[in-house]
């Protein structure tokens, strides 16, 4: 038996486990009419995702406060999958970028304002991380009713791509130096006229939860073996040259006056990051995928 900590709605609730750790379990109607400190059988249970550190635990209310809880649940699948079935070792903070990743498109597909990932496909260099993406494309179109194109896999690929690396017990997280890498960026976007707004606040604020986490994959992320092609932001660099300038100037003076064992892939995702942020069209088009 399985005592509730929290209800989500009929079908989830966050449960209290024997060995004082919590698990998210899912079922169909598992919760009906049940309340915190009820019981659930464990035959009912469908799905049960463990949250197996405190950070887990954390993430998991950070992410309640403005995701739905159909969105929190389809990303716990998806990383259960990676990292049961494929064994695709992740970091915990997958579960916050990947969550709010999946929200954004889900949000762009309802409003009829969703468009083709601009990411290009590094499925050669990357088998495994686009196999997980295959599958987990299969799994939000079914948990969410949505059908997003087949290039949408490449935006969850370069999420585990991102997010590659052991987790220990808990996460090493320093809020200082974040606060520094925050202040910097910040400092550059303004230079460029690149404020905070209505109508870029989601990109904004994304572009600053990466950040965020970046100093934590800079300790965790053997730069030495996750390096992405070069050809691949150079290649962005020809289709968005605005957004690859700035980008190029936040991983420059980041490696120069903070981090100098910076990875090359945080200059990919900075550009990512800016052309969203900035909606530069590309001067040419990028290479379809083989």
């Amino acid at each position: 038996m399985l005592k509730i900590a929290q209800v989500f709605n009929n079908n989830v609730a966050l449960v209290d486990l024997d060995d004082h750790r919590q698990a998210i379990v899912k079922g169909k109607g598992i919760v009906f009419h049940k309340h915190r400190g009820d019981s659930i059988t464990t035959e009912n249970v469908e799905k049960i995702f463990y949250l197996e550190t405190k950070t887990s635990q954390q993430n998991l209310y950070f992410l309640m406060k403005d995701i739905p809880i159909d969105v929190v649940t389809t990303t716990y699948e998806i990383i259960d999958l990676a990292e049961h079935q494929y064994h695709l070792p992740v970091l915990d903070y997958i579960y916050i970028t990947l969550s709010d990743h999946l929200y954004g498109a889900y949000k762009r597909y309802q409003a009829h304002t969703y468009a083709d990932s601009l990411v290009p496909d590094l499925h050669v260099q990357y088998p495994t991380e686009y196999a997980v993406a295959d599958q987990a494309l299969k799994i939000i179109n079914h948990n969410l009713g949505v059908r997003f194109p087949d290039s949408e896999a490449k935006n969850i690929a370069l999420h585990f791509i991102n997010a590659y690396g052991e987790s220990d017990t808990e996460q090493s997280f320093s809020r200082i130096s974040a606060q520094d890498v925050n202040k910097l960026v910040q400092r550059i976007l303004k230079r460029h006229t690149i404020l905070r707004s209505t109508s870029n606040s989601n990109y904004y604020d994304r572009f600053m939860i990466h950040l965020q986490y970046l100093i934590d994959r800079i300790q965790r992320l053997d730069t030495d073996n996750a390096t992405i092609v070069p050809a691949v932001a150079a290649e962005l660099k020809e289709s968005y040259p605005r957004s690859y300038a700035i980008a190029n100037e936040i991983f420059t003076e980041i490696k120069s006056k903070l981090y100098p064992s910076m990875s090359e892939n945080e200059r990919l995702y900075f550009i990512i990051h800016i052309q969203r942020l900035i909606n530069e069209k590309p001067r040419k088009s990028i290479r379809k995928d083989n």
